[in-house]
């Protein structure tokens, strides 16, 4: 079950960078993204009723579900779309993959989970990897144009990713089932990004084109759904460090599709930064699950 949901999630948010792509033009990026999450939050509501699931929750739980939507499925968007206004897709790759780098800092700071030698040797091939992989984007890198902010936002984006994942975490750990969870961090995700909209004085428009409507389906069933649920349920399987990897694999994934998709042309590089990518990849995968434990102090000030 771990590999079935490591895999999908790979695949589906490997393919999700496409989609994203088409995404992109007349519909400005925080209206976009509200769709998104508007979409895949009624659809799963939908589902949940349907399955006669438990939706009542305390308040404190809502509280938590509104932090959630916030840093995972909200802001984070954000940052990750404004990046690919401004760098590439492979830079914004790069930077992004330091999630796998903030989940290891902020499981120690919040879960007191030890950062052992084989996840740190796993972390590191697969970032070396991607370094390899992008190294010609890398070095003609020009820090006189719009790149900075391209990288930053790109940061940013592992930044409120990664605290996402902190409390979906601590939601399974208080046995808070994922697709519930979900749903309704997601729809406190729309939300915010109304807020958004509305306090950017964008004008609600929408692209009736197949490719738009299209690839927003994809990104709300499939890229948010489908991969959350998979990706969610992993990270309380395996903890949130080991999960984080899956963020690196995707690009090799989203290579992979624009070899046929937009004729990229695999180079020297680009086999030598996939195979540490796969080597870390099985380092990281051989280990066994660690536990999540919550620290005393975080869940007196959780709890309280």
């Amino acid at each position: 079950m771990t590999y079935f949901l490591y895999f999908t999630t790979v695949l589906v948010w490997g393919s999700t960078w496409y989609a994203i792509a088409c995404q992109l033009g007349t519909v400005p990026i925080d209206i976009s993204v509200f769709y998104r999450f508007a979409l895949a939050a009624i659809l799963l509501f939908a589902w949940c009723f349907t399955k006669k699931s438990n939706m009542k929750f305390s308040w404190k739980d809502h509280v938590l579900f509104v932090f959630q939507g916030f840093f995972q499925f909200s802001m984070n968007y954000l940052a990750a779309y404004e990046a690919t206004c401004h760098i590439s897709s492979g830079l914004n790759a790069v930077g992004f993959s330091m999630i796998l780098v903030f989940n290891i800092m902020n499981s120690a700071l919040f879960f007191g989970t030890r950062l052992t030698t084989t996840v740190f040797l796993g972390a590191l091939s697969g970032l070396l990897g991607i370094l390899v992989i992008f190294w010609p984007s890398i070095m003609s890198f020009d820090p006189s144009n719009s790149g900075i902010l391209g990288i930053m936002f790109s940061l940013l984006c592992a930044v409120f990713a990664s605290f996402g994942n902190m409390v979906s975490a601590y939601n399974q750990k208080r046995n808070i089932p994922v697709m519930e969870s979900n749903a309704y961090g997601m729809g406190y995700g729309a939300l915010w990004l109304l807020l958004m909209i509305f306090l950017s004085g964008n004008v609600f428009q929408f692209d009736v084109s197949f490719g738009y409507i299209s690839s927003l389906v994809y990104l709300s069933v499939f890229g948010t759904i489908v991969a959350f649920w998979c990706y969610l349920t992993l990270l309380g399987r395996i903890g949130a460090s080991r999960a984080a990897y899956v963020h690196v694999l995707t690009p090799v994934v989203a290579l992979v599709l624009s070899t046929f998709l937009e004729d990229f042309v695999w180079e020297m590089h680009i086999f030598i930064g996939v195979g540490l990518i796969l080597l870390g990849n099985v380092i990281i995968l051989a280990r066994k699950s660690q536990k999540i434990v919550l620290k005393p102090a975080l869940t007196r000030a959780l709890s309280s």
